[in-house]
């Protein structure tokens, strides 16, 4: 029986008009560009505005449009929408439902998947098993985030971080040996207090007290994520490259989750995966979360090439991490 491979047959992104620089940050934070720089690797981030739009789903739409410009599908021709995020327009009704309705989607299911910066490739794996399994054959993975609502422009630690910014892959059935082949994913919650958004669920929900306590912005202890990390990410790209039999020659591209640019350094000395083939955007971007990964994707599409091997990797709140390996399929 001829085997079935979920494969991205186009990509695409878009980011905020507004340019957050550092030097804006340091007149109303005890910060620099200097300081954001070595600590972090970011020089700039986009942040979206009111006037320009509102909502995850506002940035998604955008993204849609620009895949539509170069993959003239037929959006009644998608079957299912997973919507990776951590911060939708409302609890309810899910971000899938309102952007298959913004963006003519409505013979697909869908749903809200919550991995935080791991969301991306989480979605992957989903969309692989449903059109694997024969299910569907046209899927619409996005992910993104609008870090900004959620994010205290008072804390110093991590003000400066993060970042809007939304990404669509366009996943399809097919029998080349191409696509996703194989995906390594964890979830561990052990050390909730490291990194964390406690307002605003059912323990905490929303109060004069949560939100005069600060309770509904990111909480980080960046030593100690920037430690787990690195050692997740990197231990789960081995174990992908080992179990797929591949050597570091093998590998075209790998495209790390934006955090900070010393971590996205650490993983690939520690792959010994040079840096030119690490796709690296943080410095314009910051941190998007469910973001990144695919926004590395559109940023770089132009130059992958049919067939590539491809490692994306990522970790993020829960602890949530893991790694996923695709034949990239089709030159752009």
């Amino acid at each position: 029986m001829t085997k079935i491979h979920a494969v991205i047959t186009g990509v695409g992104g878009y980011v905020p008009e507004y340019v957050l620089t550092n030097d804006e940050i340091s007149t109303y934070l005890d910060t620099s560009d200097e300081w954001i720089l070595q600590r972090i690797g970011i020089k700039e981030r986009r942040i979206l505005k009111p006037e320009e739009g509102s909502g995850v789903t506002y940035l998604a739409k955008k993204a849609i449009e620009d895949l539509r410009r170069k993959n003239d599908y037929d959006p009644l021709e998608i079957e299912a929408i997973i919507f990776a995020t951590t911060t939708p327009d409302y609890y309810l009704p899910n971000a899938a439902s309102l952007i298959a309705y913004k963006a003519g989607m409505t013979n697909a299911c869908g749903f809200d998947l919550s991995a935080a910066c791991s969301g991306f490739i989480f979605a992957l794996e989903v969309a692989q098993a449903y059109i694997s399994s024969g299910k569907y054959k046209k899927v619409m993975v996005i992910s993104g985030d609008v870090l900004s609502a959620v994010t205290d422009t008072m804390d110093r630690n991590t003000c400066p971080i993060f970042s809007d910014a939304c990404g669509v892959a366009l996943l399809e059935a097919t029998t080349e040996e191409e696509g996703i082949i194989d995906s390594i994913l964890h979830v561990d919650g052990n050390s909730l207090e490291h990194l964390h958004m406690y307002g605003g669920g059912s323990i905490n929900p929303a109060s004069h007290e949560t939100v005069d306590q600060r309770m509904h912005f990111i909480h980080q202890e960046g030593k100690v994520v920037f430690k787990r990390a690195v050692t997740a990410m990197s231990d789960v790209c081995e174990e992908i490259i080992q179990k797929n039999h591949l050597t570091k020659d093998d590998i075209k591209w790998v495209v790390p989750h934006q955090a900070n640019l010393r971590i996205i350094e650490a993983v690939a000395g520690r792959l010994e995966i040079p840096l030119d083939k690490v796709m690296v955007n943080i410095n314009k971007y910051g941190n998007s979360s469910a973001g990144t990964i695919p926004l590395c994707l559109w940023d770089w599409e132009k130059y992958m090439k049919k067939g590539d091997n491809v490692i994306l990797t990522a970790f993020g709140a829960g602890y949530t991490w893991g790694a996923a390996y695709l034949k990239w399929g089709y030159n752009a």
